[in-house]
C-alpha cells in the first residue's frame, strides 16, 4: 500500500474549488461526465462513469473532504483527504490518499495531477 500527497495552488477561492468537488453539475463541467456526489456524510459517490466509487465520510464546508475510494476486497480502507487553503486570491489545495494499492498507484498518482485537481485547476484557468 501506498500513499500519494501533493500541494496544489489553484486561481479561485475556496468556495469554488469546494463547489467544483461536492456538487454533481460543476463537477461535469470540469470532468466532461455525470457525477453522482452528494456532501451526506456516508453517501456514495461515482466519477467517471464509476472508474473512482466511493463512500463520502466528513465534509467541512470550504475546508476539507474525506472519502474512502473503494479498490476491490482489500482489507485496509483507502481514504483521500482533500483539504483547502485560502491564499490570497487563490487556494492551497491538499490532497493526501492512503492505502492505495501498489498496483493501481501510478495511474491513481497520474490521476490526481492530471484528471482530477489537474482538470479543476484547468477549468479555473481556461487561458493557461
Amino acid at each position: 500500500m501506498k500513499t500519494f500527497k501533493k500541494i496544489f495552488r489553484i486561481n479561485a477561492e475556496a468556495s469554488d474549488v469546494y463547489a467544483a468537488l461536492t456538487n454533481p453539475l460543476t463537477i461535469e463541467l470540469w470532468s466532461g461526465y455525470p457525477a453522482v456526489m452528494s456532501e451526506e456524510p456516508g453517501s456514495e459517490f461515482s466519477l467517471w462513469e464509476g472508474d473512482i466509487t466511493g463512500k463520502n465520510i466528513e465534509f467541512v464546508k470550504d475546508r476539507r473532504i474525506v472519502q474512502e475510494w473503494y479498490f476491490g476486497d482489500q482489507p485496509e480502507k483507502s481514504i483521500a483527504t482533500i483539504s483547502i487553503k485560502s491564499d490570497g486570491a487563490d487556494s492551497v489545495v491538499t490532497v493526501e490518499h492512503t492505502n492505495i494499492p501498489d498496483d493501481d498507484f501510478a495511474d491513481i498518482a497520474e490521476g490526481w495531477r492530471e484528471y482530477y485537481i489537474g482538470a479543476i485547476i484547468s477549468f479555473f484557468n481556461p487561458n493557461f
